[in-house]
């Protein structure tokens, strides 16, 4: 009788890979750190409210980000923490994900006044940071909220022709005064905003079938990215 002995991987593998792991999130850590600190002593960025840098899985493989911090943001310190947050998080909920499975940020890091939409200087000054953050966290997916975003991504889109699709970033553009930017071939996924769904929740179904492609876009980012 032939009896099958399973062998377990040399602990001394599974050891060296834990470090590489660790090491590497490590890294990730120190430089958006230093990141977040070029930032707050930057006097030349646009707005004088509160830093909210972003939080979340430094090796996710979805980035969310949106425009600008409101103001339960701006008070917290936090993206995405208001009532448009609070839907976020149900939506990653309900594709079996937890808000610490992503990474959350906006391109604009600091409040506008008043809640208003953030102005094109606002965007270009704060663009190299937001460009530092994504090659840093170095997502396979950025999922924008809103058209603002989407639009720093890819100007010729439209959300509400474009929400839930998925578009390539071309590997070979960078980031231009029109605000296109494409780095390591990641993939780019528009939604609505949060906020524009609370305001018409018809827009609720689909915005939750569309949330609901993610993990499947995740599982076939390869081949979403390599396709004709």
């Amino acid at each position: 009788m032939v009896q099958w002995i399973e062998r377990s991987p040399p602990k001394a593998k599974i050891v060296v890979r834990f470090h590489m792991g660790a090491q590497k999130i490590m890294d990730k850590q120190a430089a958006l750190q230093k990141l977040e600190e070029e930032m707050r002593s930057d006097k030349s960025l646009q707005l004088d409210t509160n830093l909210v840098f972003g939080e979340g899985n430094l090796d996710c493989a979805v980035m969310f980000i949106g425009e600008a911090p409101g103001e339960q943001e701006d008070t917290q310190k936090r993206p995405f923490v208001g009532r448009g947050g609070q839907l976020l998080n149900k939506m990653i909920e309900k594709i079996g994900w937890k808000r610490e499975d992503v990474y959350i940020t906006n391109i604009v890091k600091r409040r506008p006044p008043n809640n208003r939409d953030p102005l094109p200087e606002e965007i270009e000054a704060y663009k190299p940071y937001l460009t530092k953050q994504i090659e840093i966290i170095n997502p396979k997916i950025v999922a924008t909220l809103g058209r603002f975003s989407m639009n720093y991504f890819n100007p010729n889109l439209k959300i509400s022709r474009d929400h839930g699709k998925v578009f390539r970033l071309n590997a070979s553009r960078r980031p231009t005064a029109e605000g296109v930017l494409g780095m390591n071939g990641r993939l780019l996924v528009p939604f609505f905003h949060p906020a524009a769904v609370l305001r018409n929740p018809n827009l609720l179904g689909e915005y939750e079938k569309e949330f609901k492609k993610l993990p499947k876009i995740v599982e076939k980012f390869d081949e979403l990215l390599n396709s004709n």
